[in-house]
């Protein structure tokens, strides 16, 4: 349980970390070209990240009701790196789409052990 709190911890913080350093470098061209959809997008991020966080705090703590939280974390983490890849591979940031690959083995990983 350890690798999947910790796992849940580590995402969590790097998409919030992540999404402030492209805001902070003007690196979101959406917010002027598609401001309404690239909001809503980014309250699904920051959901996801909180969701991440508090599964993760709930497993690493013991909480009886992280059985049924951290998955429901885990479930909006998986679509968001199903999803989040085609952007960048769109622009051939194919770093970014190895990554999200990456994530996504691990977060599988991190449920398998849950369940």
């Amino acid at each position: 349980m350890v690798f999947a709190s910790v796992f849940a911890l580590i995402v969590g913080v790097g998409m919030i970390g992540q999404w402030f350093f492209f805001l902070a470098t003007n690196q979101v061209p959406e917010l002027r070209t598609e401001p309404l959809r690239i909001r809503f997008h980014l309250a699904a991020e920051f959901a996801t990240a909180i969701a991440l966080l508090v599964g993760g705090i709930a497993l690493l703590t013991d909480q009886t009701w992280a059985r049924w939280f951290y998955p429901l974390g885990m479930g909006m983490l998986l679509y968001t790196v199903i999803v989040s890849p085609g952007y960048f591979a769109q622009k051939g940031q194919w770093a970014f789409v190895g990554m999200f690959a990456v994530v996504l083995l691990l977060a599988l990983v991190s449920i398998v052990l849950i369940v």
